[in-house]
């Protein structure tokens, strides 16, 4: 649609522009008669064009004090015109507005879905498990429509505690500083003419049944098309072989840009880093997810950008190579057609063993490629995950305020609960999703002037209150707590109820690619028969239930809860003990 509206706007055929077709047999007829087509085209709107502009942007330092003073000054002179009769007016219009804001609203006369519309069973996703080289494998067979998507779980157990912070970098360049006999450039060409995308990612899978419980490790992704295999595999091949290090020009180019971008990124998604900080001391993974994906992340990529030589660093990323690219620590997943699926398998197999090969592993690799056998969908997780059990941690509460230079605050609470298969974790879900559209909407935003705010029940089993870009801080912390208050008291209908278990099932049910199918059971063991329990146990939840999780889990006293504000200079904060400044 986007694609097309421009020209639409401007009287121009709409079909034409979908024929994709016509144009590249225009453009490959071209090339046939002028098989310099493109280079003459540069020559011309490029490299001889006369027609252009230069523009250079240079930061002002106290342009944050000139904007503060301008606005300061904007505001008296405005103030100062006011008659006495204006402020009136304001005064009168400021109560209107808040009597308006809080009336119950009429939905009634919306249509609407019932909760007897959803369906009570969710189809089933039938996979097949094997082994590649003694690798467990998990394949799908789903029409890709000639695509084939690789996936690789490598677990982060064996890793000295000392490179784990240097993970989500060593991620970020592992497939973009050269490999094999390609420099990075002849990298990413391959990339793009043989793949649809090679990723490293780093993983934290909290565990479904205890808090305390989790799995660590990066996720390797990439798709083809079924003619590419060979090549897509022995990208990975040399990847896993041959990845170069060495080239440290290279390599301060990629940290400056990451460091960049996860400072960028703080303004758009400071919400995300106020939640990740705030449960970081409330269960292990969250803890690891702050190591890997929060603030302290940022301030560690901020470090490692300003360190004149980076050899340590080059001397750094051999080191987790080694144990993260490693046979012996992987587990992966195949989404292809059925008719792919043996070719598939010849050629993991093939990459597994060229990579066990490389490491001189002592042990033999089986070079038959096991049957592939069906997998109960219902009762079997699939390949084994390696999975971390830290019984004896002890969650403890923390405050923490980032002071930042932008003007708004993003502020989150989180309160460890109950992991996915509790049954209480169904009704948190439900009074989270309830709470945002019935209470802290309007407290937040509407009242508030936040950009938005509300609260989430994540996998991990915390329970999350955000707000973001809001102009308040302490007291959108007390917003909170009044919307645990109101959640207690069941100030609330059956038809809030059921709008929630729609909202809820509107995620829950929505559309699955064929590329995503079987993903929830490789990478975080749940089953279909959980997510059929979970299912049941959302469609059960009472008016009941949702007082009593409030009052068992959200209620000062009964809650172990951490608390993050990333926002501008706060003195009441500062003057506040019970706060961490950061």
């Amino acid at each position: 649609m986007w694609y097309i509206a421009s020209s639409w706007n401007h009287d121009g055929d709409p079909v034409q522009l979908l024929q994709i077709s016509d144009s590249v047999a225009k453009f490959r007829q071209s090339l046939a008669e002028n098989p310099r087509f493109l280079q003459d085209k540069v020559k011309h709107y490029f490299k001889e064009n006369t027609h252009r502009l230069t523009l250079s942007m240079s930061p002002d330092e106290a342009y944050l004090e000139k904007q503060a003073k301008a606005e300061e000054e904007k505001l008296q002179k405005k103030i100062q015109a006011l008659s006495d009769s204006d402020r009136k007016e304001i005064y009168e219009k400021g109560l209107e507005l808040l009597t308006a804001q809080s009336k119950t609203q009429d939905a009634s006369c919306l249509p609407a879905l019932k909760v007897s519309d959803i369906e009570p069973t969710i189809p089933i996703t039938p996979v097949h498990i094997s082994a590649a080289g003694g690798v467990p494998v998990q394949y799908c067979e789903q029409p890709t429509n000639g695509l084939v998507y690789f996936r690789a779980m490598c677990s982060l157990n064996t890793l000295p505690e000392d490179l784990r912070l240097y993970v989500p970098l060593f991620c970020s360049v592992i497939t973009r500083m050269g490999c094999g006999g390609l420099d990075y450039r002849q990298q990413a060409q391959q990339m793009e003419l043989r793949t649809g995308g090679m990723s490293v990612s780093t993983q934290v899978i909290p565990d479904s049944t205890q808090l305390d419980m989790y799995e660590q490790g990066i996720l390797l992704f990439s798709s083809c098309l079924e003619r590419n295999l060979p090549h897509m595999f022995q990208l990975w091949s040399d990847i896993f072989n041959s990845p170069h290090f060495d080239d440290e020009e290279r390599l301060r180019v990629l940290v400056m840009m990451s460091a960049q971008e996860l400072a960028n990124g703080i303004s758009y998604s400071g919400h995300m880093y106020a939640m990740t900080r705030a449960g970081r001391h409330l269960t292990p993974a969250g803890d690891l997810q702050e190591t890997f994906n929060g603030m302290e992340q940022v301030k560690f990529m901020k470090r490692i950008a300003e360190m004149p030589d980076l050899s340590q660093v080059i001397r750094t990323l051999p080191r987790i190579k080694k144990h993260l690219l490693n046979p012996d620590n992987m587990r992966c997943a195949v989404n292809t057609t059925p008719q792919k699926l043996s070719d598939t398998a010849a050629q993991l197999e093939s990459f597994i063993r060229d990579v066990a090969e490389n490491r001189k592993e002592r042990k033999p690799v089986r070079s038959d490629i096991t049957e592939v056998r069906p997998l109960d969908p219902l009762n079997d997780s699939g390949p084994s995950r390696k999975l971390i059990s830290e019984l004896n941690f002890q969650p403890c509460q923390m405050k923490t305020f980032f002071q930042m230079p932008f003007p708004v605050n993003f502020v989150s609470e989180s309160i460890r609960t109950v992991p996915f298969s509790h049954e209480d974790y169904a009704s948190l879900c439900i009074l989270a999703r309830m709470m945002t559209a019935k209470f802290l909407h309007g407290e937040i935003r509407e009242k508030g002037g936040a950009y938005g705010g509300g609260a989430r029940m994540g996998g991990g089993g915390l329970f999350s209150f955000y707000s973001y870009r809001d102009p308040n801080s302490v007291q959108t912390l007390s917003a909170f707590r009044k919307g645990v208050d109101w959640a207690k008291s069941g100030q609330f209908t059956q038809q809030d109820i059921d709008e929630a278990k729609l909202s809820i099932f509107s995620a829950v049910d929505s559309p699955v690619a064929p590329a995503d199918k079987g993903m929830g059971r490789f990478l975080s063991g749940v089953t279909d028969e959980m997510k059929q329990g979970h299912r049941e146990r959302l469609f059960a939840v009472t008016h009941k239930n949702l007082v009593d999780v409030a009052e068992r889990y959200l209620s000062v006293g009964q809650r172990t809860c951490g608390v993050a504000i990333l926002g501008p200079e706060n003195e009441t904060i500062k003057k506040d003990p019970s706060w961490i400044v950061k």
